[in-house]
């Protein structure tokens, strides 16, 4: 049995945890969204596939699901000596984890596609799952909010690194672009994972900013299109179970509980998994797909493994 897992953010990874201990690795791969990718100074940084890489090799920081377990911060602490307007690091990076980082930027100057320097660090990490990004083109997702400047009201579009790490969300959004997708191609490992695929897992992540520039991609949402897909809501409530989800839905037009995230998968979901606590006999109304109820907050290693059997029973179910 092949799955493919679409990926961004946290909630995602902490699922994959989970099921890469009942599934063989080897018939795991997973699409990553690079629309937050960004360079830092002279790193370039891609945060999403660091994060299902460490999470494949055992290395990821769980305490804030980014950046490498027990790592140091020398580099980062001296670098905050030299601070000026003109450079700054506002993303606190570690040392191990900056040598990845590193190595990503010197193959990427000398004209390797990121999914060649990716699938270079699988290898290097002794993964044995497949990790694609979700193109080799530029995508960026740019966040419109609304600022007081002075005496009035200001329109600016922002990168999701400014509007996440240097203004902590802290921000009136009006509305979220995915830059240069309609020109973006998925990447070709991407596609034939999805079209070997038995099943494709949508993990709990932000649908808009974590999952939404992956399926921008023309390609790889047509190739979606002729496959079983599981949806794993990122809502409980009427509250995001973590991150800027629930602002970024109001803002596209989705209201933030269930009903909202099947609306934005409504094209493409199968089966939703919601979490159990939902009242699902109120929710249900307008859902036209199959749903299951379970615990879908991964507080632990056996919440994660939990929520991957359920899924995997579901599907055998047919």
């Amino acid at each position: 049995m092949k799955i493919t897992l679409l990926s961004g953010g946290t909630g995602t990874p902490k699922l994959l945890q989970g099921l890469k201990r009942i599934v063989d690795e080897e018939n795991i791969s997973v699409i990553v969204n690079t629309g937050e990718d960004i360079w830092v100074g002279d790193l370039y940084i891609s945060p999403d596939i660091d994060t299902v890489l460490y999470t494949f090799s055992d290395l990821i920081n769980e305490e804030t699901w980014y950046g490498v377990k027990d790592d140091t911060f020398i580099t980062h602490e001296t670098l905050k000596m030299y601070e000026s307007e003109d450079f700054s690091e506002f993303l606190r990076i570690g040392d191990r984890d900056r040598a990845l980082k590193i190595h990503k930027t010197y193959f990427l100057r000398r004209g390797y596609p990121l999914s060649k320097v990716v699938d270079m660090e699988r290898k290097l990490l002794n993964i044995k799952g497949k990790v694609f990004p979700m193109t080799d083109d530029r995508v960026e997702t740019k966040i419109l909010v609304e600022e007081d400047v002075g005496d009035r009201k200001e329109k600016i579009l922002l990168k999701f690194h400014d509007f996440w790490i240097k203004k902590r969300g802290k921000a009136k959004v009006l509305d979220v672009f995915y830059e240069n997708s309609q020109y973006a191609r998925g990447v070709d490992g991407a596609l034939e994972s999805i079209e070997n695929s038995d099943l494709v897992i949508i993990g709990p992540s932000n649908p808009i900013t974590s999952i939404g520039p992956i399926l921008s991609i023309r390609d790889i949402r047509r190739a979606l299109k002729s496959k079983r897909i599981f949806v794993v809501s990122p809502i409980v409530g009427n509250r995001a179970v973590s991150g800027p989800a629930g602002v970024l839905m109001e803002a596209k037009g989705y209201p933030v509980n269930i009903y909202g995230v099947y609306k934005f998968y409504e094209d493409l979901v199968d089966t939703f998994i919601i979490d159990d606590r939902d009242n699902l006999e109120e929710k249900k109304e307008g859902i036209e797909c199959n749903i299951v109820a379970t615990n879908i907050i991964l507080k632990n290693m056996e919440d994660k493994i939990n929520l991957a059997k359920r899924i995997l029973e579901e599907y055998r179910k047919g």
